[in-house]
């Protein structure tokens, strides 16, 4: 049998390993993390447990394929729970609008903020579908290895108007400013800035609304343990807290790593989980001019000021999902992105994974982790002196807005900062999405699938075609399952 080396065990290296040991390779996945999942880990502590990465779980058929290559249900593995409320936001001027499932209730919330614009909603519900019909049912899984690739998809792409932003299209669509600021934030989810991703991410808007918003019961580790669990009943061999140094090559090609300790693994196939940027800067020596080319003007995601904490006692007013909106809106995002600055303002993600699954928490109490879009690396933030300062912060608005009496309440707190991305997952600047998804870092603009390097190693993973996000990172599997050479 052939060997397959899958460097890092996220999303995208767990489907990659999967997908290639049902074409009949052996298969060996290393992570450097103690446990699998990549960003996805679970932190358990003091009777709480927190899921450390993402918690929006869409397109659940993606996962379903990969027990489905070895005559499995998921179903039988993990519980997947449907939300009612996909999100709830609070502006800052305390009016609050949620949507989710029931698309009638939906309209009636739109309608109480402007009665033009759940037309305007539906609207862009079919424009997102036409969207969708194109990007992620005939590009999303396609590889993108050859600039031709590109130029036969060109006209699909216009006629989508790709050139436009994300921000753009939805305010083609919708007039409330608030309505536009809710219905913008897609990018954000895979790491990009609303006014500056190309519309083709719009998508999401319907691909949510075509499967739903899940939660697995037990958190997204549970996602994690439920694959691993596949890998091993197919007899995967799992390393983990194995950190790859450098990518071994001969004569245009990969055959194996070395590892941080100077043991050698040899393959006849590598898959990288790794972000790219730290791939081709760090590991691999043998790189093409198109990716030192896309190294050279890369524009990174933002980073992630995450705090994980958990009370004594709930609030079952909040909904699982909350976005509480700040003051600025374009002008945060600018200071965040373009800027890298630390600005006196914020606007929070706050997960409550409680409000479905209690059992994340002891009895009575809450879990919860809030998470703040903030600059990456690239921004001269001493985060271990302000790390302490900002959760703070965000705790004192907390306990004004969404939390009253979360300060008096808390049993215990921690946090994440981009300093953390950088040295745990080895992410370029401490980005938290790999590079950002902007047109010119979109399809064959972003770093391919197989490659550009030597031949017999394929990439997977956010900072890859399609992108980030778990439907991105699953479908980059599906990608290089399409690259790896047939076993013989």
């Amino acid at each position: 049998m052939k060997q397959a080396l899958v460097i890092g065990g996220g999303f995208g290296g767990m489907a990659a390993a999967l997908r290639a040991r049902a074409k009949g390779y052996r298969v060996t996945l290393v992570d450097r993390c103690e446990g699998l999942g990549g960003r996805a880990q679970v932190f358990q502590r003091e009777g709480y447990s927190f899921d450390a990465g993402p918690t929006v779980i869409t397109a659940p058929f993606l996962l379903e394929e990969l027990f489905a290559l070895f005559g499995e249900s998921m179903a039988d593995h993990v519980d997947m729970l449907p939300l009612d409320t996909w999100y709830s936001f609070r502006f800052n001027d305390g009016k609050r609008f949620s949507y989710g499932q029931d698309l009638e209730r939906t309209d009636a919330q739109i309608a109480a903020f402007n009665p033009a614009d759940v037309k305007g909603y539906r609207q862009l519900l079919k424009t997102s579908e036409a969207i969708f019909n194109i990007g992620f049912d005939q590009l999303a899984a396609k590889p993108f290895n050859h600039f031709s690739d590109m130029l036969r998809q060109i006209p699909a792409l216009v006629k989508l108007n790709s050139h436009k932003s994300v921000w753009q299209l939805v305010a083609d669509h919708i007039q409330h400013p608030q309505l536009r600021q809710a219905f913008s934030i897609s990018p954000l989810l895979v790491g990009g800035h609303p006014f500056h991703t190309t519309s083709i991410y719009a998508l999401i808007l319907y691909l949510e609304r075509k499967w739903g918003v899940h939660f697995p019961r037990g958190g997204t580790h549970a996602l994690v343990a439920a694959l691993e669990g596949l890998m091993r009943r197919q007899g995967i061999e799992i390393r983990t807290q194995t950190s790859v140094d450098k990518i071994l090559t001969r004569h245009g090609r990969a055959h194996g790593v070395t590892l941080d300790t100077g043991e050698r693994l040899e393959a006849d196939e590598l898959i990288s989980n790794a972000d790219p940027a730290w791939l081709y800067r760090h590991m691999l020596d043998d790189v093409r001019w198109s990716a030192r080319l896309k190294l050279a003007a890369a524009d990174y995601s933002m980073g992630l000021f995450v705090l994980y904490f958990g009370a004594d006692c709930q609030w079952p007013e909040v909904d699982h999902h909350t976005i509480s909106l700040g003051p600025r809106y374009q002008g945060l995002l600018d200071d965040i992105f373009t800027n890298h600055r630390l600005a006196d303002d914020f606007s929070l993600y706050l997960h409550r994974p409680t409000a479905t699954d209690p059992t994340l928490a002891p009895a009575g109490h809450d879990a919860f982790y809030v998470l703040a879009p903030v600059p990456n690396l690239m921004g001269a933030i001493e985060w271990e002196e302000e790390a302490p300062r900002y959760a703070e912060r965000i705790l004192d608005a907390l306990d004004k807005t969404l939390l009253p009496g979360i300060k008096q309440h808390l049993t215990m707190r921690f946090w994440m900062t981009p300093q953390d991305f950088h040295s745990r997952y080895l992410s370029q600047h401490g980005s938290g999405f790999s590079i950002s998804p902007r047109f010119r870092q979109s399809a064959w603009f972003r770093f391919h699938n197989r490659a550009e390097g030597p031949e017999h190693l394929h990439l997977v993973g956010a900072g890859t075609h399609p992108g980030a996000g778990v439907p991105g990172v699953l479908s980059s599997a599906k990608v290089v399952d399409q690259l790896l050479p047939e076993v013989k």
